[in-house]
């Protein structure tokens, strides 16, 4: 199964179209806002809203091997120990050999960004390379567990 952390994720068409290619079941969750997917294979979760709801729904169910979309740090953290694969939008693999120095860095980063005004807002943009590095890893991956 692939589950989507899909509040603010770019690659939710992508994801789906993959996904579907290859016949994996696909849960899209989120806090709402999102249209749901005609296709019995896609599963349009919304969640109430809340801190970490969707976080909680997508790691009580995560399986070992199933593939998880986020790029919240705290949830890969979690799945990972579950014996979960996952992806950012990014394609940046996030496994159990570097998920402790990413969120360590996340941490740090957060903390500047909460004592530093001029550090507010400069998030990373989402790119073409950033799509096409997404798709290559996620065709790895779903390749990976078959």
């Amino acid at each position: 199964m692939i589950y989507i952390d899909a509040d603010a994720c770019p690659v939710k068409n992508e994801t789906i179209n993959v996904g579907l290619r290859h016949k994996i079941e696909i849960f899209i969750v989120s806090n709402g806002g999102i249209r749901p997917n005609p296709n019995p294979m896609v599963h349009t979760i919304i969640v109430e809203r809340g801190m970490d709801v969707a976080d909680k729904w997508i790691s009580s169910r995560v399986k070992k091997f199933d593939i998880v979309i986020t790029n919240d740090m705290p949830l890969a953290f979690d799945v990972i120990k579950l014996g979960a694969l996952v992806l950012t939008p990014y394609g940046k693999k996030l496994s159990s050999s570097n998920i402790g120095q990413i969120l360590a860095t996340r941490n740090l980063m957060h903390e500047l960004r909460s004592i530093d005004n001029f550090m507010q807002g400069k998030g990373n943009s989402f790119s073409k390379k950033n799509r096409s590095d997404f798709l290559n890893n996620l065709e790895q991956v779903i390749r990976s567990t078959k």
